[in-house]
């Protein structure tokens, strides 16, 4: 059985052929499918959730729908967007053999996640089979023949139109999104917040001029892990020009959340993340640069969601 690398991308692996938070309850709004015994009494996986299973299937093995469900439901956090960033080990075996084909190398490491979105252009139906499981889940996808981009077929070592189950263990799962108590600021003279339902946020600057000392406040109070100085930290952010509010200047909105170490932020950005908790979101006013300088350095304001770290 092959192994695959859990730090590779998901589009590098199909192409290759596949060579080699904070704790919360299970929302009962967003629930998991239950087994079909059509399908489960077919698949015996045993082991731990943190350790390569071992499984068995009855061959041959066909479904003409994928579906899953959980064989061990976690109380991490739960996956709720195809956007979310997840850490997840995997197994694959042939419907048709029921031998092993790849796996990723349950190492633990959770230091390089992907969004849903990536596993999908190697497995397509994964986000449906993965929506709403929580970390620390182990779950079976059985994968109907259309459950594996084409692309990656011949790579992972099935032959066409052939089913496969996929034992998926949820190792990490980040926040999609600050999901902190609300805090009470101080606003006069600083901007003003407004938030999606995404949690993409709106900035909205006074007509005042700029601080000229930085300023953090803490928008929103979460409860997870402290962000510490050796911690690489990932969060998702807005920045907009004090004077040219209108124009972004930068944003994560529209892709996805950035990992970086205190010490390769701006000394601004990481003072005011050190200390604050995994589900916090801050306001950031960092202060024009030297006026007599050739080209001087706009205030900026930044919306930070601190959504984990590791």
């Amino acid at each position: 059985m092959r192994r695959i690398p859990v730090i590779v991308a998901v589009t590098a692996l199909a192409a290759a052929g596949l060579v080699g938070c904070a704790s919360t309850s299970v929302d009962a709004s967003c629930p998991r499918p239950s087994a079909s015994s059509t399908t489960s009494d077919l698949i015996d996986v045993s082991g731990a959730v943190d350790t390569a299973p071992d499984i068995e299937v009855r061959t041959p093995f066909h479904v003409a729908e994928t579906t899953s469900y959980d064989l061990e439901t976690g109380d991490g956090a739960q996956i709720t967007t195809d956007s979310q960033l997840v850490v997840l080990d995997l197994s694959l075996v042939s419907g048709e053999t029921g031998q092993p084909l790849v796996s990723t190398s349950y190492t633990g490491d959770t230091s390089r996640p992907l969004s849903l979105t990536q596993w999908e252009q190697t497995f397509p139906q994964f986000g449906d089979a993965l929506m709403c499981a929580s970390e620390g889940s182990r779950v079976v996808v059985a994968l109907s023949a259309d459950g594996v981009s084409p692309d990656a077929v011949a790579g992972l070592g099935l032959e066409d139109g052939e089913s496969a189950i996929a034992v998926v263990d949820v190792r990490k799962v980040y926040l999609p999104k600050a999901d902190g108590a609300d805090q009470y600021n101080d606003a006069r003279g600083l901007p003003t917040v407004v938030r999606a339902p995404d949690g993409r946020p709106g900035i909205i600057v006074p007509d005042a001029d700029a601080p000229i000392d930085p300023v953090v406040q803490v928008l929103k109070k979460g409860d997870g892990a402290e962000v510490n100085d050796d911690d690489s930290v990932l969060f998702a952010f807005t920045s907009v020009d004090w004077d040219d509010p209108k124009t972004t200047v930068n944003t994560t909105w529209d892709s996805e959340p950035l990992r970086q170490t205190l010490d390769a932020l701006p000394p601004v950005i990481a003072d005011a993340l050190r200390g604050q908790p995994v589900g916090s979101q801050l306001l950031v006013v960092q202060p024009a640069g030297d006026a007599d300088a050739a080209q001087s350095e706009p205030a900026i304001v930044y919306v930070i969601d601190v959504l984990g770290v590791g």
